[in-house]
């Protein structure tokens, strides 16, 4: 699914609100649920937590919003044939003036075609500006 203007009115799936998140944190109505709805993340690892879910639920409008314009890509597609097995949080850091900050994680997924499993590992950059944080680029 591309990010284009047909994409950006897609939400993607819901879980049951006290179904474990996708992120694995807790109970998706506690968790990223709030954020994917428009509630801003508090955190950078909040955002990268809600971005991993909205991967996890194919909800693209969620990533194109998160993601910070200047590097955004023109068409980014959320993938139907990759599940995504599970979200592990390395390190989480804010600058002290809190405008940018990093998050380290490892996410786990399958290509649904051919049953292999891979290792996503990222070191990403994140910047709040008026009050939300946005997905900047991976380190």
């Amino acid at each position: 699914m591309s990010f284009g203007a047909a994409a950006s009115a897609h939400r993607g799936r819901r879980p049951a609100p006290d179904a474990l998140c996708p992120c694995g944190r807790r109970a998706f109505a506690a968790c990223c649920g709030p954020v994917l709805d428009g509630v801003p993340a508090e955190t950078p690892e909040d955002l990268m937590r809600s971005r991993y879910t909205a991967f996890a639920l194919a909800d693209a409008r969620h990533l194109a919003d998160t993601w910070w314009p200047a590097t955004r890509p023109d068409d980014v597609s959320v993938d139907d044939g990759t599940s995504w097995l599970g979200l592990e949080v390395l390190r989480s850091e804010t600058t002290p003036d809190g405008r940018t900050g990093r998050v380290a994680f490892r996410a786990r997924w399958r290509d649904t075609a051919t049953g292999e499993s891979r290792l996503l590992e990222e070191d990403s950059r994140f910047l709040r500006r008026a009050g939300r944080w946005y997905y900047a680029d991976a380190l």
